[in-house]
């Protein structure tokens, strides 16, 4: 039977840390949570369940989760957010993979979770996410803030039955605060990776944002809610692209 890490990196996770850590303390031999200094009780709780707790500067995103997964102490890590917790089902596939992991990376879909609501449509679901590897195997990439990990030699990787469940937002307020601030993140990474805006993307990426998440990927069917948030992703598209126009003219965003 291998021996498993779990890696999470948290910022002020106290209403979540305590669903996370309680949903893989029957397979982990460690968890390991890297903390950008939290100033709430995230800290104490993680003391009060075992946790090997460790304080680094926040960097970003993709650069945290990589210092999560060099500190791990076993070979294979599974990475989860503070705000996401194992499925009864996915508990008892990785702990079949610890028993024999043929695999050297496993992934598996994730169920996000809208104001109290289960989204199956949206373009949210099944988002496949790889999660479980061996730690040699693999890094987080991508552009923050949507990070990614990738195999380093294309290995192949399996998809494992049962749900990550992600509490993404506890209201519609906190979707569109979060959605101000990744869009920021995300215009300042295609920035600095040399991407350009134009008016014509300003005012058409909008639009099919909406009509690929509500009509092409069925959003309707998840109800008012699927209408707020793909009409969110939506927003979300028009700032992104605004903000990186701003960029271009020298504002500051």
């Amino acid at each position: 039977m291998i021996k498993l890490t779990v890696a999470i990196i948290t910022f002020n996770e106290e209403l979540n840390i305590t669903r996370c850590l309680d949903s893989v303390k029957d397979i982990a031999d460690e968890i390991l949570v890297v903390d950008s200094f939290s100033t709430d009780k995230t800290e104490e709780i993680c003391a009060q369940n075992n946790v090997r707790f460790i304080k680094h500067p926040f960097q970003g995103h993709i650069e945290q989760k990589n210092v999560a997964l060099d500190l791990a102490t076993h070979d294979y890590v599974l990475s989860l957010d503070a705000d996401e917790a194992l499925s009864s089902d996915l508990l008892a596939e990785i702990k079949k993979v610890k028993l024999n992991p043929f695999y050297e990376g496993y992934a598996f879909h994730r169920l996000n979770n809208y104001c109290g609501q289960w989204i199956k449509h949206c373009g949210w679901y099944p988002d496949t996410k790889l999660r479980l590897i061996k730690k040699s195997a693999a890094r987080w990439s991508g552009s923050n803030p949507h990070d990614y990990l990738t195999m380093l030699k294309n290995e192949k990787f399996k998809v494992l039955s049962g749900d990550l469940y992600h509490f993404s937002y506890n209201s519609i307020s906190e979707h569109i605060v979060q959605t101000n601030k990744f869009t920021t993140i995300a215009a300042k990474a295609a920035w600095t990776e040399g991407k350009k805006s134009s008016l014509i993307l300003i005012l058409t990426r909008p639009f099919f944002q909406f009509f690929r998440d509500y009509f092409l990927k069925r959003g309707f069917l998840d109800g008012r809610y699927g209408f707020i948030i793909c009409f969110i992703n939506s927003l979300a598209a028009l700032l992104k692209y605004a903000k990186l126009y701003d960029l271009q003219l020298g504002k500051k965003i």
